[in-house]
């Protein structure tokens, strides 16, 4: 039950609030929730309300207390009897340039200074908490990360607000500039190598091995038996490795500012083989677009062509090779464990017409029929 809290609440009125109060919540018994969007002031008599509405319902909680109602609980030790949340600023976005857009939300520069990302998710509060404790843990183990520094309502949505002056995507520099591509793979590689080197403990991060499980099994039933026994083998057999992964790794993730390389979009962070990692990049720069050449135009904004050619320069400068063997059979790895994901993908939320649909499924499947026989372990 949500009760809202309205004007002033002092000792002129204290008494009646109370009545009020307890007459409309007689005979509930689940959690209370007391709004303070509209409270202006509440003096110690009112905080005597609170605290005896407190004691008969311990689930009673305050929520959106403007800043000058928060410093009033925070300085009377109520912050630390019962659980009290801040009211969200407001901004707009209205004109805002938009510097990327993901699963989970898009990302706009309000300022030269400053970049919100708007999650799509109108209940994606926890969601955000927990993508500011995931940045703040790879910041503190030496991942160059933006952290966001508050959280802001966006009309009916929340968004992470990030401090990041005239700060421009590897997309953006390379769109402006394509002879930069082959600096930008190797400085975001540089950060890759970082992030793969940062190991964790069990269980301190999703397990991208089991996920990729689930991608495995679903396909068995749509793949000749022998491919799928085998595909679910392959994924199987990958090591438990304890290494950090970002999990949505491409150029409009990587920001620079003033010199400095920045990881965001720390909500997809998990933990393995760095396998699964690559299956993600390849996705984005190639196994995306492998119907429709302009997919990874519209996601990232460069041709088809530029952005293949990127994803061999990230294959050839993280593994130090330019052996044309070698990079196209860990491409295939990553292509094997790319397609499950696309295979899966497409039956549960593509939007797409029928038509490509089918198409879709008819490559994901001749792929895996090809790659999963001639390939006998997906790691390296």
């Amino acid at each position: 039950m949500t009760v809202a809290l309205n004007g002033r609440i002092d000792s002129t009125n204290a008494a009646e609030a109370e009545k009020e109060i307890t007459s409309s919540t007689e005979g509930f018994s689940g959690e209370l929730v007391l709004d303070a969007e509209n409270l202006q002031y509440i003096s110690s008599a009112g905080l005597r309300v609170i605290l005896r509405l407190k004691k008969a319902n311990k689930t009673t909680r305050i929520v959106n207390a403007s800043p000058d109602v928060y410093e009033i609980f925070d300085m009377t030790g109520f912050t630390e009897m019962m659980e009290i949340a801040k009211a969200y600023r407001s901004i707009s976005i209205d004109g805002c340039e938009v510097i990327g857009e993901g699963a989970n939300g898009k990302v706009y520069r309000i300022d030269p200074d400053t970049i919100v990302k708007v999650y799509k998710n109108h209940d994606a509060l926890e969601e955000i908490h927990n993508e500011r404790e995931l940045a703040r843990k790879a910041f503190v183990m030496g991942v160059p990360t933006a952290i966001p520094y508050d959280v802001v309502r966006v009309g009916d949505l929340y968004g992470s607000v990030f401090e990041l002056l005239n700060a421009k995507s590897f997309a953006k520099l390379m769109i402006a500039d394509p002879s930069q591509a082959d600096a930008l793979a190797k400085d975001s590689v540089e950060i890759l190598k970082t992030m793969h080197a940062t190991m964790l403990k069990p269980g301190e991060l999703p397990d991208k091995k089991a996920e990729a499980l689930v991608w495995a099994e679903f396909c068995r039933d749509y793949l000749p038996q022998e491919v799928g026994d085998k595909l679910v083998r392959l994924v199987s057999e990958v090591p438990d490795t304890l290494n950090m992964l970002h999990g949505d790794y491409h150029i409009k993730n990587i920001m620079r500012q003033n010199g400095e390389n920045l990881l965001i979009d720390m909500d997809t962070l998990a933990m393995g083989h760095p396998i699964f990692e690559f299956a993600a990049i390849y996705l984005a720069y190639v196994g995306f677009s492998c119907i429709d050449h302009n997919n990874v135009m519209n996601f990232l904004g460069i041709p088809y062509e530029t952005a293949v050619g990127f994803w061999r320069s990230t294959l050839k400068y993280y593994f130090e090779t330019e052996d044309e063997a070698t990079l196209q059979a860990i491409e295939d790895k990553a292509a094997i464990i790319g397609y499950s994901r696309v295979l899966r993908r497409t039956f549960r939320k593509a939007k797409e017409s029928e038509e490509y649909k089918a198409r879709l499924v008819e490559y994901c499947k001749n792929a895996l029929c090809d790659l999963v026989p001639k390939t006998e372990t997906l790691s390296f």
